[in-house]
């Protein structure tokens, strides 16, 4: 599928909206939903089917030649295959025409963009973690999602209403205004449009080509440093020396009494066992109903304070700093992530980053994961060896300065987009040796410590023996095409 690429001037944007539909209205969407998961099992099955016969024939000492030829997973490739195989195929034959045909794209579509993730991540052309090959999914845990591009896709002029392919005219739960008034107003054209199931409710989410107009920010001149905690969700220092802080809403935590009622009451319930084939009964799923509500609840308010929080900030300063957190591995952490998911550090660096650059065409600056933003001093520069975490003041040997941990770290943070554009040399500059190798004051604690031969190849610019292997193995793979 080719990537649409907007008009100068104009922004992809989505716009969201929560559906009231009936119940066949509903059945319909599931319907679609499902078409939509087994048109992916099709595809990975369809796929894989030609590995594992490859893999039988070079048990029984066929050559390269002979071998069963790979088949294709491009979206064009998967189309065309479906479309042979919907009227023989028993999976298929008896319904598939009940649907819209962009259900069953949604799958295949699916299916071609995780094989090629699947394959990328394996010839190391991916980053991140390692993916493994596509799976099927499951009926009881896929989830329900599937995507419009053709057809009558509009919102009724009415504000209430939206129509789609085969689903015809479902009901909003809340009015469709903002997107409305663009369509008319000709400041917007809608690209496609999915429908998803989530949180107890049904969405529909409008992916639009928006004429944006950006909107001056309120100070221009002043950058502000964000500092990301536990106890305090954040605290932002700005150039000229003011400091907020903002305190951690904790919706998780409010909510933790009435969460633990809701699942010691579902846990006395008989619930689904997939071992003995045991079915919830109706008081389980209207226990379990009341426990998924809760968490819905706190999802709800979680998004909307951080899209408050993000929004003001990116509305009123020039320039934000934030901090490249590992997220994922802080979460690791079990005294801590809870807290740190509850935060949701990463949805602030998300959102402000988008916001920033498309309402404001402001600036964002991500400080490096390894900066010394708590141990460096934001009044000389100084930086600590060691800055234990229960430490939460920080004494400045060289000039005395005390000041409270978060709002140092925050102050060195604002200081960095200074450094980034003059190079003032203060604390936080670029050019300084605090920047240029941020982890320089842990590596005083290790002086002593003699370095392994490991290290030192490694310094050195060698090749360990074991990453010559792994290499030449995956070099082998790549070129065999044995991606199973």
């Amino acid at each position: 599928m080719k990537k649409f690429q907007p008009q100068p001037g104009f922004v992809v944007q989505a716009y969201r909206f929560a559906l009231d539909p009936n119940a066949t209205q509903e059945h319909a969407l599931r319907s679609h939903c499902g078409a939509a998961r087994a048109a992916y099992n099709w595809a990975v099955g369809w796929v894989t089917a030609s590995w594992w016969q490859r893999r039988a024939e070079e048990s029984y000492g066929i050559g390269e030649a002979g071998l069963t030829q790979w088949r294709p997973w491009s979206l064009p490739a998967l189309r065309k295959a479906f479309n042979e195989a919907k009227h023989t195929d028993p999976r298929f034959a008896a319904w598939w025409e009940e649907n819209s045909k962009e259900a069953y794209s949604t799958g295949l579509s699916n299916a071609s963009a995780a094989f090629d993730n699947y394959a990328k991540s394996k010839n190391g052309k991916r980053r991140g973690k390692r993916m493994g090959a596509p799976r099927f999914k499951s009926k009881r845990k896929a989830r329900l999602a599937c995507r419009f591009t053709t057809g009558v896709i509009r919102v009724d002029a009415d504000g209430r209403h939206l129509t789609l392919p085969r689903l015809g005219t479902i009901r909003t739960h809340e009015p469709t205004v903002k997107l409305l008034a663009r369509v008319q107003a000709g400041t917007a054209r809608i690209l496609s449009a999915t429908v998803r199931h989530e949180r107890g409710r049904w969405f529909v989410s409008f992916q639009a080509e928006v004429k944006r107009d950006l909107e001056r920010v309120a100070r221009p001149d002043v950058a502000v440093g964000i500092d990301l905690g536990v106890k305090t969700l954040a605290v932002m220092a700005d150039s000229t020396g003011e400091i907020h802080t903002i305190a951690n809403p904790g919706h998780y935590d409010r909510a933790r009494k009435q969460l633990r009622r809701a699942c010691r009451i579902a846990s006395r319930r008989n619930g689904p066992d997939r071992r003995t084939g045991q079915k919830p009964s109706k008081r389980w799923e209207k226990a379990n109903a009341a426990r998924n509500k809760v968490h819905h609840r706190v999802a709800n308010l979680r998004e909307d304070a951080l899209h408050k929080l993000t929004t003001s900030v990116a509305a009123e300063y020039g320039t934000v700093v934030v901090e490249d957190l590992n997220v994922a591995g802080m979460l690791r952490n079990r005294r801590l992530a809870r807290r740190i998911a509850d935060g949701g550090f990463g949805q602030i660096r998300r959102q402000l980053t988008y916001k920033t650059r498309q309402r404001h065409a402001t600036h964002t600056i991500l400080a490096d994961r390894w900066y010394p933003s708590s141990k460096t001093c934001s009044g000389c520069g100084a930086v600590k060896a060691k800055l234990p975490l229960h430490v939460r003041t920080y004494q400045c040997d060289a000039c005395g300065l005390v000041i409270d941990r978060d709002d140092n770290a925050a102050l060195n943070l604002a200081a960095l987009a200074a450094a980034a554009t003059t190079g003032t040399g203060v604390a936080g500059d670029q050019d300084t040796q605090a920047v240029s190798k941020p982890r320089g004051a842990d590596q005083k604690t290790r002086t002593t410590r003699p370095r392994r031969k490991a290290d030192a190849g490694r310094a050195g610019g060698a090749t360990l023996p074991h990453q010559r292997q792994t290499e030449a193995r995956d070099r082998t793979q790549t070129e065999a095409l044995t991606l199973w």
